[in-house]
């Protein structure tokens, strides 16, 4: 199959030689970067060959690992429907304002809606906000098992068990 990447162990084409993948080598690699992303004899980090660079092959995306975790379901649909009503209201605004310059009839009924877009623009703001609040409530923060704080509990709570029982307060009679 033409411009599909060999499995993994196959050994290049003699006189090929394999690639290391992408980092800082974007595009062609020539010259002295070649020598240092190149290795003779071993297949590159996605099982390529410089054969496929010359066909032009290359992976179609690299993963790379997101900076936050994404969003919940039901956060993400409101706030979809959010970016949906206000770009609606923006549209309206702007043809109230337009149709005002105009001096067109519809510059009155266009205004009156665009103030009730508006309203409902600012709920689906607000919406937003209030179900990530009610799904933070619900479902609490995901905690790692490394978690400094989780660990610090854990040796309070070991000091406390080691830890001799307090004896009574004395009081004077």
């Amino acid at each position: 199959m033409a411009g599909s990447a060999p499995p993994r162990g196959t050994p290049c084409r003699s006189g090929a030689r394999p690639w290391r993948g992408w980092g800082t080598h974007r595009g062609t690699v020539t010259g002295e970067t070649r020598a240092t992303a190149l290795e003779p004899g071993i297949l590159g980090e996605y099982g390529e060959c410089d054969a496929f660079m010359d066909t032009g092959w290359r992976p179609l995306w690299e993963e790379e690992p997101t900076a936050r975790p994404r969003m919940p379901d039901p956060v993400r649909t409101a706030a979809v429907r959010a970016v949906i009503i206000v770009a609606i209201t923006l549209i309206q605004a702007m043809v109230a304002f337009l149709t005002t310059l105009a001096g067109s009839w519809f510059a009155f009924p266009a205004a009156l809606g665009t103030v009730a877009a508006t309203v409902v623009a600012t709920w689906a703001v607000l919406d937003v906000w209030v179900t990530r609040q009610v799904w933070v409530q619900r479902h609490g923060v995901h905690s790692q098992p490394s978690s400094t704080a989780r660990q610090l509990r854990r040796e309070r709570r070991r000091a406390r068990r080691a830890a001799p029982p307090e004896s009574p307060p004395l009081t004077d009679p």
